[in-house]
């Protein structure tokens, strides 16, 4: 059976005006197209649905049946119809995110809610796992879009890669926020925080501490960057963090801020990356989303310095 859309609205109409001709008009067809729809329905079911008596089309039982039938396809066609325009503008769907731990306090849900701001039909997953656990969600399809730590070339994996110069994050009024930079030679000996024990941006830090033959104090181990700004505001330690925390730290504090950032020097590297799965076409929703991390992740890439610390635009 090969039933069309157009065949079931011309039988709609015929039953509701009882009328051929009128039906043609309310859907914009000439007399002869919408009788032929019928004609051609009534093939396909093999009964006849009218019956024409003194200029009207009077239905058959069997049509009166069938109009349940052919108003629940129709109904149900129309709400998918909506329901696909709507996804396609951007005002329907579902989202699914995962971000590493820099990205979860400020940066992804604010540009989550200036993404949703107009979309209030649209449902969020927004989860915050290591690195390793984001790749494993992306290349098993778990999840649409993932934040992380740029991870090994993956035939399971869509990447845009970025790589974002680290700040160093001292307190306010400490003598080398003067400065317009700091190098690792400034921070010889002095107490730092650092990530853990073969982290690669632990390791790229004491690179270039060796680099200017200085010494890394290491005076606490963290897992992120966030508990490092505590630490730093009550001038325990300076900091080597990532922009992203920076960036977070900035907007989520009014001025005069307790902790301020300059460039650090010998350069040191986070490399992260937009990950999505390589082997399903992301939905609109999740490439509009993606672009609009993408631009935020460029401008951290275009930070510039102020007397005040680092400031992004965004």
């Amino acid at each position: 059976m090969n039933l069309s859309f157009r065949q079931l609205q011309a039988f709609r109409e015929v039953m509701r005006t009882g009328s051929v001709s009128e039906a043609a008009r309310i859907l914009g067809r000439t007399q002869p197209a919408a009788s032929a729809l019928i004609a051609n329905l009534e093939a396909e079911l093999g009964l006849s649905l009218f019956r024409r008596q003194r200029g009207k089309m009077v239905p058959t039982p069997e049509a009166r049946y069938f109009i349940t039938e052919a108003e629940a396809i129709l109904d149900r066609l129309s709400l998918s119809t909506r329901t696909m325009r709507e996804i396609g503008e951007l005002s329907q769907g579902r989202l699914k995110i995962a971000c590493m731990p820099a990205a979860s306090p400020v940066l992804m849900p604010q540009l989550v809610a200036e993404f949703l701001h107009d979309k209030p039909d649209v449902k969020v997953s927004l989860m915050m796992r290591a690195s390793s656990v984001i790749e494993e969600w992306i290349s098993s399809q778990q999840y649409d879009i993932g934040l992380s730590e740029t991870p090994a070339v993956s035939g399971s994996l869509d990447t845009e890669d970025f790589r974002l110069s680290c700040v160093c994050a001292l307190p306010a009024d400490d003598p080398l926020a003067a400065k317009d930079e700091v190098t690792a030679a400034d921070l010889d000996g002095r107490p730092m925080a650092a990530l853990q024990d073969g982290h690669q941006n632990l390791i790229e830090t004491m690179k270039a501490f060796a680099e200017q033959k200085s010494t890394f104090f290491q005076r606490f181990e963290l897992r992120s960057f966030q508990p490092a700004m505590t630490l730093v505001e009550n001038g325990l330690c300076y900091c080597i963090c990532d922009p992203i925390t920076a960036a977070g730290y900035i907007k989520g504090h009014a001025k005069p801020r307790p902790v301020v950032f300059r460039p650090f020097r010998p350069s040191v590297v986070l490399a992260v990356s937009i990950l999505q799965p390589a082997h399903r076409p992301p939905s609109t929703l999740a490439t509009n989303f993606a672009q609009s991390l993408s631009q935020e992740l460029r401008e951290l890439q275009a930070v510039f310095h102020k007397a005040d610390g680092v400031t992004t635009t965004s």
